[in-house]
Parts: structure tokens; C-alpha cells; sequence
């Protein structure tokens, strides 16, 4: 093969490395070795003769040509894809590779069921879930489908309802309510130490309360800020304090009696959970065969709330 020739794995290398920022992740979502994929990068400028990355021993960045060039490739290259797609979709066994992206509780509580039966159902596709709690952009992160509140779904995506409420527990350890007390209001919280979330972008969560159209907003104070759902459990499990997570998150806690929860009348249902996805003209068979399962879950769940 002639060295100015560029194949698909080329640029399919490319993409990925501009990406994830990173030629280890970019190795792994290819199941290629690192050296494999540094070679093919190597190959692409040698062959464009330009520099596409800039490289150091902690990053990874695109040169200006690089960004030029894989901005213009980039929609090149899904339209190739979608029309291979369109041609394999006439198989009637879905394989390949599924991705999905979901924050943790909502993967734990709703996706994680549907995942399972799809997977007995169809051996050939491999479903590669990512749970994360900040909002990503599905399509420019290869994903083929993500889960989030109704509310937090970009207008151009197609959605399904997965029929679950989001819902809000305000909780503490027995022990922690036997020596302070219980909180009577949303005031009262103030004058509790209560564990702070620190969300992905940094922010601090300001705990979002309601009642009858009641909205208050509180940022409480604490001794302890975590970002991460299951150490804030294991704090207030110990005594820390009081935490504001999601129902589905400590729903066993609850049952089991070692959290227990106050408030209730101040944190109802909010928005449904949902599948979403871009509206592509040709998707894949997997793709295809989840989304039915999706929704014939959902028809499940409406009839059996109906009967």
C-alpha cells in the first residue's frame, strides 16, 4: 500500500484520540495496545505530512491543523458508518458494541434491569455502560444512547421514558437522630451538619426542597464535602450528619433501618428518567432492538399501574 493511502482505522484512530484526550482511552475503547495506536497516528501525519496532536508525558492536545482536519473528517466519516450501518441492519441478529451513558443512580435503579434482559436476549451485542454524574454530549463522545431527567435532555434528541420518577431522601442514622434531633422544617436543616455534594464541575449541590409549590433553595453547611454517592452513605451511616441522595439510593439503607428519613412532604417525584439518542437515519441494528425493549417495558410498567 502506497504511503500517502489513509484507511478508515486511520481516522477512526484519530477520532478517538481527540476524544478522550488521552491515547491510553482512545486504546481501550479500540482494543488496541497503546504503541499499536501510537503507530497508527504516526502513519496518519506521516501520510498528511502535518502534525495532528500535540503530545506530552500528561497530555495529549490537537494542533490547529489537527482540529481542522478531523473537523471536516468527523461527519465524513459518520455518514460512511451510516451507510454501512444501513446495509448491516438488514441482519437480523444485532451485534456489535452498544454505549450507553447514565449517572450511577440512574443506571443502578433503572437501566441496569433492562440491560440485563437485553443482553440474554441478544449474546452478540456487548454493552458498554458508563455512569458519570456530569452532563456529556452523547454524540461527540461516541455514545449511542444516555439516561438523564427529562428536563436535561438536549431538544434535538429523540426520548423514551423509562418510567421512573426522580425522587430526592433527606437521611440520617438513627444514632445521629437519637442524639440531635429531628428537623421539623426545611429551617431547621440549617442548624444541622449536613454532608455537601460537590458536583462534577466543582459547584457545590444547593439542597432544592418543595412543598405544595413551596420551592426553597438551602446551601447547608457541613464539616464534610463528597462527590461520590456511596461514600456520602457510608458517612452518614457513621454519623455524620444528614444527606440529601436519591431515593433509589438508599432505598436498602431504609429498609434494613441503617438511614432514616425526614421531610418526606418536602421532596416529591421530579422529572421521569429517560433513554435519549441523536436522530440518525440509520441505526444500528443493536440500537434499534434496545430501544424496542425500552419501550415495551414501558407499555409493561403503564399496563400493570392501570390493572
Amino acid at each position: 500500500m502506497a504511503n500517502n493511502r489513509i484507511g478508515l482505522n486511520e481516522l477512526e484512530a484519530a477520532l478517538a484520540v481527540a476524544r478522550h484526550g488521552s491515547f491510553r482511552q482512545a486504546a481501550i475503547e479500540l482494543n488496541l495496545s497503546t504503541s499499536t495506536l501510537s503507530n497508527t497516528i504516526a502513519k496518519l501525519e506521516s501520510a498528511l505530512r502535518t502534525r495532528l496532536f500535540n503530545r506530552t508525558t500528561r497530555s495529549v492536545s490537537l494542533t490547529e491543523a489537527g482540529a481542522l482536519y478531523l473537523q471536516q473528517v468527523g461527519p465524513a466519516l459518520q455518514n460512511m458508518h451510516e451507510a454501512i450501518g444501513e446495509v448491516r441492519a438488514h441482519s437480523a441478529q444485532p451485534a456489535g458494541t452498544l454505549r450507553i451513558n447514565a449517572f450511577a443512580s440512574a443506571a443502578r435503579a433503572a437501566l441496569l434491569p433492562l440491560v440485563l434482559a437485553f443482553i440474554q436476549r441478544y449474546p452478540k451485542v456487548h454493552v458498554d455502560l458508563v455512569t458519570e454524574g456530569r452532563l456529556v454530549d452523547i454524540v461527540a463522545d461516541g455514545f449511542d444512547l444516555g439516561v438523564r431527567a427529562a428536563n436535561l435532555v438536549p431538544a434535538d434528541m429523540i426520548i423514551v421514558s423509562l418510567g421512573q420518577a426522580q425522587r430526592y431522601a433527606i437521611v440520617g442514622s438513627p444514632a445521629y437522630f437519637n442524639s440531635h434531633g429531628r428537623p421539623a422544617s426545611p429551617a431547621d436543616l440549617l442548624n444541622h451538619p449536613c454532608v455537601r455534594i460537590r458536583l462534577p464541575n466543582g459547584a457545590l449541590y444547593p439542597w432544592h426542597l418543595e412543598k405544595n409549590g413551596e420551592v426553597i433553595k438551602l446551601d447547608v453547611t457541613g464539616q464534610l464535602t463528597l462527590d461520590e454517592a456511596s461514600v456520602v452513605k457510608a458517612a452518614l451511616k457513621g454519623g455524620a450528619g444528614l444527606g440529601l441522595l436519591m431515593e433509589q439510593d438508599v432505598q436498602e439503607e431504609l429498609e434494613a433501618g441503617q438511614l432514616e428519613r425526614v421531610l418526606t412532604d418536602w421532596t416529591p417525584p421530579r422529572q421521569n428518567l429517560c433513554l435519549y439518542y441523536p436522530n440518525r437515519r440509520n441505526p444500528s441494528a443493536a440500537l434499534k432492538a434496545f430501544i424496542e425493549l425500552a419501550r415495551a417495558n414501558l407499555r409493561e410498567q403503564e399496563q400493570a399501574s392501570q390493572g
